[in-house]
């Protein structure tokens, strides 16, 4: 069970190293990088390469471990007591299975996504040590020990808002997924948007990196705003001429794509101001 990319994601070596290290080693995976490097979807393709099902469990800043596990509705359960309901006498009629749960109980291997976990609480994960480390889990309401079927490869990922305790990070496999260089960010888009014509192409990335390497930028734009760039640059059929910036607004031809707050805006027309007082 080797995972090697798929033809809609561009996985670099290390990348496919670190999903097959974690696969053979038996730990959770946890990706970190950037917004919009791929992350998430790393976890879609990574299911869809091994042809497994995919479980997908989204952090909130309110979302609770237990909440992973399974959740007991007892105002449900007096309710209908008050009622006389017959289904009263089973309390597993008010349990709700959570995705840790959903994928322990499946009869086949499953990826399962932890996503964003540093939006949580920082007890989050040192809430999910004992769970993911053996596999298993105790409901005390039925008195039941829920064990893994098969093993799910965990795939967990961070935007890095918060640091993780020590504890559960010497349970996961680590990966970092830095920023493409222009050779693989070509790949990235040759999936994505393939016959792109290669002046098009050149002029675009090049104002794209000139972009990110701009001093006092508060948001660099991302790999998924680039592709969001392109496809704008394509519907409006624009050319490499098109590009161009003039003295006048040091800011590129449709920037919402790229930038997204207002202070990268008034940067960029501030720069322009300058070069224009230079001359």
């Amino acid at each position: 069970m080797k995972f090697q990319g798929t033809k809609e994601y561009v996985a670099t070596e290390d990348l496919t190293i670190a999903v097959n290290a974690a696969v053979t080693l038996e730990r959770p995976l946890l990706v970190k990088g950037e917004p919009g490097t791929g992350k998430t979807e790393l976890a879609r393709q990574v299911a869809e390469a091994l042809g497994l099902e995919m479980i997908e469990w989204n952090v909130k800043s309110t979302t609770r471990a237990h909440q992973g596990l399974y959740e007991y509705d007892a105002v449900s359960r007096l309710r209908d007591s008050q009622l006389g309901e017959e289904r009263v006498h089973d309390v597993k009629n008010y349990i709700k299975k959570g995705k840790l749960w959903q994928a322990f109980d499946s009869d086949q291997k499953v990826v399962l996504l932890i996503d964003e976990i540093d939006k949580a609480d920082i007890e989050f994960p040192n809430d999910l040590l004992q769970e993911l480390d053996k596999m298993e889990f105790f409901v005390y309401e039925t008195g039941e020990t829920i064990k893994a079927r098969q093993r799910p490869i965990v795939i967990i990922t961070s935007n890095n808002e918060k640091e993780l305790p020590d504890a559960f990070l010497r349970r996961c496999f680590f990966h970092y997924i830095r920023f493409p260089d222009e050779d693989t960010m070509r790949k990235i888009v040759e999936v994505h948007h393939p016959g792109i014509k290669e002046t098009l192409l050149t002029t675009a990335l090049t104002q794209f990196f000139e972009i990110r390497d701009t001093a006092g930028l508060k948001k660099k734009p991302s790999t998924s705003e680039v592709l969001d760039w392109l496809k704008l640059l394509l519907a409006e059929d624009m050319t490499p001429e098109d590009l161009k910036r003039d003295g006048a607004s040091a800011l590129p031809k449709l920037h919402g794509a790229l930038l997204k707050n207002e202070q990268d805006v008034h940067l960029f027309e501030r720069l322009a101001f300058i070069a224009r007082g230079q001359r």
